[in-house]
């Protein structure tokens, strides 16, 4: 069937028809007969414009069919790209990327340099964009001739790498061609796999490019990314053969997996930050001291022995161990303190205590509507009055993008450099997630940015990152231990984004591994 007429627009009854198809075998030798991996996650794809979606699973499927115009290797623990051979800076606001050569999409089109300016123009001005804040400080891009691609700032941008692997790269001929509806009829991308079919909200199926330099044979010939929230669901799919990857095991279901004959399980330490966020728009969230007597109120130690069965390292601001800028001697450092607690909302104007509002999240995090539950008890005993609302996940992240959620339990992934995410959430008029302002934060931001001396941009990051800390617009959790669930049919090892790429999956003969 020609990709065209199967990438159609579905409604929700024939979302279940298409899976169904695309699913047509769902025993596990029948899987590995077809060559096809399936597996199971919890994010949302929000819409087949490449640019519409904000969240780390559609960056990583993009990234390998489109194509992102850089990546982060953590095995080469530097940036690679697809699409240019070299970048440098001829000065400060300038970064000039040397173009590979003969490049073409999986239709055979050739990628051209006029690809990249429309795909930062479409990050900029689509209507749907949310990469708008990624290319905020571009002021033009030029392609001098066939081999360059240079970008000019309007100041100085130390981290514009992170920001640029966000940019996925379309077809200028397509869109001018077929308009938006080229993301729906032609979405031919540079990527190792081509996109089959997209489900809004429901599953993303994607097949191996033959001849593709990154795919080799043992890669499956077809992925679908399957959305399943519930982790009952997820395992009990892994166990059954319908899909051979679950993301995100929780530590209740840990020896479910580990005692399973046909899947095991494989862990990795997540960068991605676990925060309760308060917005200062809101009362009481716009006393500083309030902020921070939710701080003290949480026993972050007690949830990560109890709930998460030891399976998260305690973070002491907003990044940890690995990333950049990390130090553990920020300051300052909150304790459990619940006592502490109850004299902050004095200090506020709340002897009596406060009523609030505290929005968890459902089936998108590991335990995260026992965490939040958990986490209920602790701001009563505080003297918060909380009342608990466990909307779906969809609207949730769709209020929060919109910044009309008080106060919230969220993750922020796929942290490496944490000056996206800072500027993201904290700095002046970026985001309205968290509508925080604080003159001091935005200057250290503004300025660690403009610093390409590491050494220098690294103190003004910590700077940034202790205001933060202190003015608690959000109080920073933990990062999580992964628990990935494999069929043992494939062998797979996550990154510590959790991205799950299908270079990184191989197809094998069906066996428990050796423990």
């Amino acid at each position: 069937m020609p990709l065209k007429a199967s990438f159609s627009s579905l409604t929700a009854q024939a979302a279940a028809i298409g899976i169904s198809m695309v699913l047509a075998t769902s025993g596990p030798a029948q899987a590995q007969q077809r060559n096809r991996v399936s597996i199971a996650v919890t994010e949302t794809i929000a819409s087949v414009n490449p640019y519409a979606d904000s969240v780390a699973l559609m960056y990583a499927v993009y990234s390998q069919t489109y194509g992102a115009l850089v990546d982060w290797s953590f095995e080469k623990n530097g940036y690679i790209s697809r699409f240019a051979d070299s970048w440098s800076n001829p000065d400060n606001l300038t970064w000039r990327f040397k173009l590979k050569k003969g490049l073409k999409r999986n239709n055979g089109e050739p990628v051209v340099p006029a690809d990249f300016v429309h795909s930062i123009n479409r990050a900029k001005n689509d209507p749907q964009s949310k990469q708008k804040h990624n290319v905020r400080w571009i002021t033009t891009v030029e392609t001098p001739d066939e081999e360059t691609l240079i970008i000019k700032t309007s100041e100085p941008v130390a981290p514009m790498l992170e920001n640029l692997s966000r940019i996925i790269v379309t077809s200028k001929a397509q869109y001018d061609k077929l308009g938006a509806a080229a993301d729906k009829e032609a979405p031919f991308g540079a990527g190792p796999y081509a996109i089959k079919q997209i489900a809004v909200d429901n599953f993303f199926a994607m097949t191996k490019v033959a001849g593709h330099p990154d795919v080799r044979a043992e890669n499956p010939e077809e992925v679908i990314y399957r959305i399943i929230k519930e982790p009952e669901s997820r395992v009990t799919a892994l166990l059954n053969g319908e899909v051979q990857i679950a993301q995100f095991i929780p530590p209740q279901l840990v020896p479910r997996v580990q005692s399973s004959s046909s899947s095991h399980l494989v862990w990795d330490d997540a960068v991605e930050l676990m925060f309760l966020a308060m917005n200062p728009e809101f009362k009481p969230w716009d006393k500083k001291e309030v902020r921070q007597a939710v701080a003290h109120a949480i026993d972050r130690d007690a949830l990560i022995k109890v709930l998460l069965n030891g399976q998260a390292s305690r973070l002491d601001g907003p990044i940890g161990p690995g990333q950049y800028g990390y130090t553990p001697d920020l300051q300052p450092r909150y304790s459990y303190n619940p006592a502490k607690a109850r004299e902050l909302l004095k200090q506020a104007g709340y002897p009596n205590g406060v009523e609030i509002d505290f929005s968890a999240t459902v089936g998108r995090y590991i335990a995260d509507k026992q965490i939040c539950e958990a986490i209920v008890p602790m701001l009563e005993a505080a003297g918060f009055k909380v009342n608990l609302k466990t909307p779906e996940w969809g609207t949730l992240w769709s209020s929060v993008q919109k910044g009309g959620v008080p106060f919230y339990y969220m993750g922020r992934g796929s942290v490496i450099d944490p000056s996206a995410a800072l500027s993201q959430y904290f700095e002046t008029g970026q985001s309205p997630r968290i509508k925080f302002s604080n003159t001091e934060v935005d200057a250290a931001l503004k300025a660690e940015r403009e610093e390409f001396d590491d050494e220098k941009r690294i103190a003004l990051l910590r700077k940034a990152m202790s205001i933060i800390t202190d003015e608690a617009p959000a109080h920073f959790l933990w990062r999580h231990k992964m628990a990935t669930g494999v069929d043992n049919s494939i062998s797979f090892k996550p990154q510590p984004t959790m991205d799950i790429y299908a270079v990184n999956i191989q197809m094998k003969a069906r066996g428990k591994p050796k423990q």
